[in-house]
């Protein structure tokens, strides 16, 4: 049986469906009884969809529209890009439910609280768009400002920097269906140090562009680089990005900085870049 159109609702314990039309009309599955999800690609007239696998039905379950069914599974197939968002909330609702599987039991009020408000940080509320502000500058400030305020604290989680890459990704997360093209994106961090935000952009030699926090320091970054390598004898890039826990793009970033300004010098070979402290400076 097929019902449309209506709305995928997650709470704390239940995946439910509403009705479009007639609010009062709704279904209602326990995450508990969710078993795994799998996607299923799309075919020759027919959408991308997800597929949530089920526990058999309790012999006490509450009458729905049916009582049994020959299938475990339901389907969900989701209009515009409501496919990406429905994903993230269901592999959150898989999340949930194995908690309250291995507890024998309800999550905590604690744990109730933390994952709401894990899904209000998920959003924006009010994102900023080209029908509210125009195709514009004025546009652009206005994107600046509130990337500034979504911004600010993950910056401060990652050490203070992250690549554009990463921003766009999470930026469009919040966002849901209002997405920002790589162009917008651009061109509102362009306007950060201009606007006198916490945030700018910063273009590396290399071409890669990333967002840092204005207390960010160049000497501080480049000083642990080199006490990291020290320790170490010598490192790679990969090497370094997993010791201090970033991307490897930007701690290579960082190590080819700090060889900038001659605290570390390289090995090209062809087993790849190898960075060493620089004996020149330090010894005579």
């Amino acid at each position: 049986i097929k019902f449309d159109p209506g709305t995928l609702l997650l709470s704390t314990h239940r995946l439910i469906w509403r009705d479009q039309k007639n609010h009062e009309c709704c279904m209602a599955i326990p995450l508990s009884q969710i078993v795994f999800i799998e996607e299923q690609a799309a075919g020759i007239g027919k959408s991308a969809k997800i597929v949530v696998h089920l526990h058999p039905a309790a012999s006490n379950k509450e009458p729905g529209p049916f009582q049994s069914s020959k299938n475990s599974y339901i389907k969900l197939s989701f209009k515009e890009h409501g496919q990406i968002e429905a994903k993230e909330m269901v592999e959150l609702s898989k999340s949930i439910a194995n908690k309250i599987k291995d507890k024998q039991g309800d999550i905590t009020e604690d744990e109730t609280i933390r994952f709401k408000s894990y899904l209000l940080s998920m959003g924006i509320a009010n994102p900023v768009t080209r029908e509210t502000y125009g195709s514009g500058t004025q546009y652009h400030m206005q994107l600046a400002r509130q990337l500034a305020g979504i911004l600010q604290a993950p910056l401060e989680e990652r050490g203070g920097i992250m690549s554009l890459t990463e921003v766009y990704c999470l930026v469009n997360r919040a966002r849901g269906m209002e997405l920002l093209s790589p162009e917008d994106l651009v061109n509102a961090c362009k306007m950060l140090e201009a606007l006198k935000l916490p945030l700018r952009l910063r273009v590396f030699d290399s071409g890669v562009m990333v967002i840092e926090l204005q207390s960010h320091k160049e000497e501080e970054m480049v000083a642990s680089a080199l006490e990291t390598v020290s320790e170490k004898g010598s490192l790679t890039s990969e090497e370094f990005a997993k010791l201090v826990g970033m991307s490897v793009l930007l701690a290579k970033e960082r190590l080819l900085l700090a060889e900038k300004m001659g605290h570390l010098c390289r090995d090209d070979s062809v087993e790849g870049l190898r960075f060493y402290p620089n004996l020149f400076m330090t010894q005579s």
